[in-house]
């Protein structure tokens, strides 16, 4: 493979690797707030899914830029400006362009500063690599949050209201269950696609297939050189080690 190959791929693999491998949504299981809270229509959970994409690409390209100047000591607190700022600016842009939505999402717009997948990716990815390979992390984990919002907000929409983004998919006969897109319906549709993938074994957090599933920054300890990530470095040695162990007696 020539060096020109090479580099494509290792910048693509950021991307690929939240888009499907890693994605927040079906495979690390984070960011269920606003999974839960904004996805009663296929509308809402795409205007949630690129606003929390644009606010996570600037906020890693920011992050990244600067993570050789940012003292280790107020690193999250720096984050979390970085992270609220960008919010600000895409709620207002919201407010001003796209008002239903912004209406529709209300408090959850300001929220997206706390939501995991943010500052979980500025600590264990742009806080360590370069602003090109931050950018394509940012757009492969906002897209595929995007595309998990959207494929659960659709499935809600069609059984409770039998439309999708708003318009009518389904047979004069069919009766549509509103619980679908109340709050028990979301509960609802996150334990039929946990337990499906519990059943046919797909990756996910949810059965351990994920290593460092339990950890808030998606597990990348071990390469993280941040305060937060280096509390559980321990933790994820000792299990390496006891793999090898029991991999080695087998």
């Amino acid at each position: 493979m020539s060096k020109q190959n090479k580099e494509k791929t290792n910048i693509l693999q950021p991307f690929i690797n939240g888009l499907i491998k890693e994605n927040p949504t079906f495979v690390l299981m984070l960011g269920l707030c606003p999974t839960l809270a904004v996805t009663n229509s296929a509308s809402n959970a795409v205007g949630m899914g690129l606003s929390s994409t644009a606010v996570l690409v600037m906020s890693n390209l920011l992050i990244s830029a600067l993570r050789k100047v940012i003292p280790d000591k107020v690193r999250m607190p720096a984050y979390i400006v970085i992270v609220a700022s960008f919010v600000t600016i895409v709620q207002f842009v919201l407010q001003g362009y796209a008002p239903d939505i912004y209406e529709s999402l209300g408090i959850y717009i300001p929220l997206i500063v706390v939501n995991c997948i943010i500052l979980g990716r500025a600590e264990a990815y742009a806080n360590s690599h370069s602003i090109g390979l931050s950018i394509m992390d940012g757009l492969g984990m906002g897209f595929g949050f995007t595309i998990g919002l959207f494929l659960i907000g659709a499935f809600r929409e069609v059984l409770g209201a039998g439309t999708i983004m708003g318009a009518k998919v389904t047979p004069e006969a069919f009766e549509p269950a509103n619980i679908f897109v109340l709050a028990p319906g979301a509960f609802f549709v996150l334990a039929i696609l946990t337990a499906l993938q519990n059943k046919f074994k797909l990756k996910s957090a949810t059965n351990g297939s994920v290593p460092g599933s339990s950890l808030a920054c998606g597990g990348d300890c071990l390469s993280c050189h941040g305060g937060t990530c280096e509390d559980n470095r321990e933790k994820l040695e000792t299990a390496k080690s006891v793999a090898a162990k029991n991999k080695k007696e087998d």
